[in-house]
């Protein structure tokens, strides 16, 4: 059984893919906090084989470096949860796959993890065009997987507002 915030990524998951099909664009994600929870929500959605290119789970800092290019002075001056890393990783993803955007995030989802200036429930989301990338983040509250859930549904949120353009 599907429950409530299941059925709301899986349905923004298919909003996203009619606009995909519509505007003719292909999609890529890049994750880490979200352990591949978009792509696997995308996934579900049947047909997505045509806008939805390839997904990477960059959970450590050497796989961000190694799978999408981050740049170690990068992950060093920022950390992780950052802007300028969910940037590099958006941008990164966009260019290895060829898609024409790309998502990428990375946060804090705990319980543990979080300091006084990065907390727990901290969510950095970028998406990357051929020619601009935009960045936000949230605070989430709730547990492990509340945070997920909702970081997840927020990306899908992101792609829907950049496909729409």
């Amino acid at each position: 059984m599907i429950n409530f915030s299941s059925d709301r990524k899986f349905l923004l998951s298919k909003q996203l893919g009619d606009i995909l099909l519509a505007h003719q664009l292909t999609v890529t994600t890049v994750e880490s906090c979200t352990g591949g929870g978009v792509a696997h929500a995308i996934t579900h959605v049947p047909g997505s084989s045509q806008w939805f290119n390839k997904a990477w789970v960059t959970y450590s800092n050497d796989a961000k470096h190694t799978e999408v290019g981050v740049r170690p002075d990068t992950l060093m001056s920022f950390g992780a949860v950052s802007e300028e890393v969910v940037t590099e990783m958006a941008q990164g993803a966009r260019k290895k796959s060829t898609a024409d955007l790309a998502l990428s995030i990375s946060g804090i989802a705990g319980p543990t993890g979080g300091t006084d200036t990065k907390p727990v429930g901290l969510v950095w989301f970028a998406v990357a065009t051929k020619t601009k990338t935009i960045t936000c983040f949230r605070r989430f509250s709730g547990d492990r997987e509340l945070v997920r859930e909702q970081a997840i549904a927020v990306g899908l949120e992101k792609l829907i507002e950049c496909a729409s353009y």
